[in-house]
């Protein structure tokens, strides 16, 4: 192998990884109507807990340092939450 073979692999792995949120980010919207409909918030305390240590214990179990990993999912959190609001009205997405 040579580094840009490696290289072309990991922008493999960045494109797979943007197609992934594009999805997270659809599923946000999906969620922001239903919770409009049912009345319920868009941050929900109890429910960012949980992905966060659910990130934080797979991280562990696959052996990657857990605090970035953690952080990515709190970014991810921060934009569905962005997202549900564009949704609602309320973003600041374009």
């Amino acid at each position: 192998m040579t580094v840009e073979s490696i290289r072309r692999e990991i922008d493999d792995i960045d494109a797979r990884i943007i197609r992934l949120i594009v999805q997270r980010q659809h599923l946000a919207g999906r969620l922001a109507h239903l919770k409009y409909q049912q009345g319920l918030p868009i941050h929900d305390d109890t429910q960012e807990s949980r992905v966060l240590q659910r990130a934080f214990s797979r991280a562990v179990e696959a052996k990657v340092n857990p605090v970035p990993v953690q952080q990515i999912f709190h970014t991810l959190i921060e934009m569905s939450e962005e997202r549900q609001r564009e949704c609602q009205g309320d973003g600041n997405l374009p």
